[in-house]
């Protein structure tokens, strides 16, 4: 015999877990738009140092260079996009999970210590 309660168990374990898989998710994020940024500054940085004639004019490290700038870009934009949404989704299944923890009728435990004597 299945209880109702047993369900409400089982969903709000389902929520939890797909929780913990959206803050992996935002974790990567996170991770990517370091990256991105890294990968933005580099390229920025290898561009100005040629143009100033600190780092000797190589065409193939300067289209490098710029593609790890352009890159980076496109990488920090569809990313914050990714991340955006992850959070929103992140932030409804916590919000079910509380109301599904509410619905619950729980029992309360009394805290007093007892008396033996």
């Amino acid at each position: 015999m299945i209880d109702a309660d047993d369900e409400g168990h089982e969903d709000i374990a389902q929520i939890e877990a797909r929780i913990e898989e959206l803050g992996e998710a935002i974790e990567r994020c996170r991770k990517l738009s370091i990256a991105a940024r890294i990968a933005i500054g580099a390229g920025a940085a290898w561009i100005v140092l040629t143009l100033l004639g600190l780092i000797t004019y190589v065409p193939f490290m300067t289209i490098g260079a710029l593609a790890a700038a352009i890159g980076g870009i496109v990488l920090l934009g569809s990313n914050a996009t990714t991340w955006t949404q992850t959070e929103t989704s992140l932030q409804a299944n916590e919000a079910l999970r509380a109301e599904m923890i509410e619905r619950l009728e729980m029992t309360v435990v009394d805290t007093k210590p007892r008396c033996l004597h």
